[in-house]
């Protein structure tokens, strides 16, 4: 009936795939060696692709982590009598470069004056020498930096000079281990500041600097109070969206030079930066140097493949007898040719199987000795078992081929 031609099909194809996996008992050690190449081929593909997905996710929560279009404008060197200042050794960079940027820049959505410096820490009989970052309120929307608990400090807390400050997780579990810092009295340079909040952790920065390893201030108290200065060492911008950001650092460039009374012929005395430039471009050398691996490692597939065909040509010649045999009783072409491709399907999928396990057990171990994320998704997964499948069709297609082309007579008679 037309109604039983599915159920038909799937019963021929189960009946072809139990003939296969009886024939592949009956040599398992020659049937487990040819599935090695391909296990071992899948399991490298798997790892050499976790691995490179794992180092472009962290380049990515890198990205995420710098903040929202960022531009940075940093206080650089120029020359002066000959000798070339190194970053940060300039006096020109102000609040009032700053407010001029949000103001003249078109795109520029805010700015934050930024001054640090190093400093020691000490609550009690704890001391801990890290750095201060004098900010305003806007750094926190420009670097994506929330508070982990407890409040951000205002821009009122900038007008007024106040006394407080947010712990970088670093600082807060060194100088209280498990103590709660919220509204403790800790000393900044022999200054009282009071702890309003605890930061979310950054981890390490692109350059292996520990980012929670900090004390953030208002940039007014950083100014008068702990440097004594009154310019800036960085200016953070945010840029509306990431096409603007061109244009913005140009206009920046411009107004800059205009205000600090640079002439044609002098070199900019502040240094703009754009650093998510540096991490795509280091995003798209690791999604490269994961591509060529990946590559490299599907030559192991080839090899695999060919080692399937290999045994398969061989099954072929050792069951020349049992192929006539069948032919002579009734068999087709088609079906001979089918038993065959079955087996090195067979084969493929289980070697693919074996080595999507042994991948996904590597990848956690290169993780772990290496101290190298690894991200194994479900696409990388199903690719490779569609590599398995197609590379048993492709390499068996030719064995089952010949087998299936072999005349009933001579095969009977062959010894």
């Amino acid at each position: 009936m037309p109604g039983n031609e599915t159920p038909d099909v799937f019963a021929s194809y189960r009946d072809i795939f139990r003939m296969a996996f009886r024939a592949l008992r009956r040599n398992r050690l020659r049937t487990a060696l040819t599935m090695v190449g391909i296990m071992i081929a899948i399991a490298a593909v798997i790892c050499t692709v976790a691995v490179g997905q794992g180092g472009t996710q962290e380049i990515e929560d890198q990205l995420t982590a710098l903040g929202v279009n960022m531009i940075w404008i940093e206080a650089g060197g120029r020359n002066v009598n000959g000798v070339r200042t190194g970053n940060g050794q300039t006096k020109t960079l102000t609040v009032d470069d700053a407010e001029a940027i949000l103001a003249g820049v078109q795109g520029i959505v805010s700015v934050a004056p930024n001054v640090d410096g190093p400093m020691q820490a000490v609550y009690g009989n704890q001391n801990w020498f890290t750095r201060f970052r004098g900010v305003s309120s806007e750094y926190f929307e420009i670097r994506n930096w929330r508070q982990e608990r407890g409040a951000l400090f205002t821009s009122m807390d900038s007008q007024h000079e106040t006394n407080v400050c947010l712990l970088g997780k670093t600082v807060a579990e060194t100088l209280f281990g498990s103590d709660d810092p919220l509204g403790k009295i800790i000393r900044l340079q022999n200054l009282p500041f009071t702890v309003i909040g605890i930061m979310q952790p950054k981890g390490l920065s692109t350059m292996g600097v520990d980012q929670d390893d900090v004390v953030v201030i208002p940039y007014t108290t950083a100014m008068k109070k702990m440097k004594g200065i009154y310019w800036l060492d960085d200016i953070y911008a945010s840029a509306s969206s990431a096409g603007a950001i061109g244009p913005a650092i140009d206009q920046i460039g411009g107004i800059l030079r205009q205000r600090h009374h640079l002439r044609p012929e002098e070199p900019d005395d502040f240094n703009i930066r754009h650093p998510e430039e540096t991490l795509q471009a280091r995003e798209q050398a690791s999604w490269a140097l994961t591509l060529m691996l990946a590559g490299i490692a599907s030559i192991s597939l080839l090899v695999g493949g060919i080692g399937i065909m290999n045994i398969m040509l061989v099954s072929v010649t050792e069951r020349t007898r049992e192929i006539g045999v069948r032919l002579a009783v009734g068999a087709t072409e088609r079906d001979i040719q089918q038993q065959f491709l079955a087996e090195a399907t067979a084969v493929s999928l289980l070697g693919g199987a074996a080595g999507i396990l042994l991948g996904i057990v590597a990848s956690a171990v290169v993780s772990r000795t290496l101290q190298w994320p690894s991200l194994i998704s479900p696409s990388a997964i199903a690719l490779a078992a569609i590599f398995s499948f197609g590379v048993g069709i492709i390499f068996g297609y030719y064995p089952a081929r010949i087998a299936s082309r072999l005349d009933p007579i001579e095969a009977i008679r062959y010894e």
